[in-house]
């Protein structure tokens, strides 16, 4: 290593992390990466190892020592690549949390994934794209066995790799899907982040019960006269057994937010009572969800 390298300083309170991504081309580094920027780490693609401690320290400076940190780095750093094992063993020695994560695919489904995209191999040279991936991947097999995650890509695509980060990296709450339930009033529009509407004009009006015009959706009074109609609890309870494989195949589809939508004509009694009945529901199967109001007060 340089001898003018930044030496990681000794960390004051809890540590933060640091993930190298690495593995051959092809194979989804780049990807992996994304989805760390998704859950909030600060990621920076394609430099020499020896740089990784400085900008740890830099981040953390700035962030904090509980900063959360990643790189990508790979052979067309040149010869400084040799060094990582050497800056993964110091970061180690320095009571930081490295995690090496390497990349990898079985050679007939990278040199596909090349002849998809119509560019050559960076290490092919003159020669063809499989003989660049062979020469990566010796170049590579001593990191292979320093890596503490080893991700076999051959059967993934895009959103199940980033979904296997997402897992591995993220918290509970960045793993879960978050539904948002949103109470309108049609008479003010549609909330254009819906991904669901649904109408409940149906169901008798409290506005035009004496005492009741003045109250909202969130008063018990409302709340129990907009539920006690028979054709309101159907519906409720329907909606809910119907969004239940939909919530199930966002989630699959590595999808962390959805919108659903409940209006009636104001916003201000059915839409508010049905909202918060149905993210009642949805609380009790397990979901993380978020209630806002959209018109409550704008009558």
């Amino acid at each position: 290593m340089t001898s003018g390298a930044t030496q990681p300083t000794e960390a004051v309170g809890e540590p933060g992390e640091i993930v190298i991504i690495t593995g051959l081309a092809g194979s989804g580094r780049e990807t992996a990466a994304h989805a760390l920027e998704d859950l909030g780490w600060y990621v920076v693609y394609n430099i020499a190892p020896q740089l990784i401690p400085t900008l740890y320290e830099l981040q953390a400076q700035a962030e904090g020592r509980d900063t959360r940190f990643a790189v990508v780095v790979d052979p067309r750093s040149g010869p400084f690549f040799a060094e990582l094992s050497e800056v993964v063993q110091r970061l180690r020695r320095a009571e930081l949390r490295p995690r090496l994560v390497f990349l990898t695919a079985k050679e007939d489904v990278l040199v596909r994934r090349f002849g998809s995209v119509r560019r050559p191999h960076p290490l092919q040279g003159e020669e063809g794209v499989l003989e660049g991936i062979r020469r990566e991947r010796e170049m590579l097999a001593p990191y292979r066995r320093l890596a503490d995650v080893v991700i076999d890509t051959s059967t993934l695509n895009v959103h199940q790799l980033t979904m296997k980060m997402r897992t591995t990296f993220g918290s509970f709450e960045q793993q879960s899907l978050t539904v948002n339930v949103v109470s309108f009033g049609f008479k003010y529009g549609i909330p254009i982040e819906a991904d669901h509407v649904s109408d409940v004009r149906f169901i008798p009006n409290p506005y035009w019960v004496e005492g009741l015009r003045e109250k909202r959706g969130t008063d018990a009074e409302v709340a129990e006269f907009v539920l006690d109609n028979a054709n309101a609890r159907e519906f409720a309870d329907r909606y809910l057994e119907m969004i239940a494989p939909v919530l199930r195949g966002y989630t699959g589809e590595n999808k962390h937010f959805t919108t659903l939508a409940i209006g009636c004509t104001g916003g201000k009694h059915r839409s508010v009572a049905m909202a918060e009945h149905i993210a009642d529901g949805l609380r009790q199967s397990g979901h993380a969800v978020r209630v806002r109001h959209r018109d409550l007060g704008r009558e």
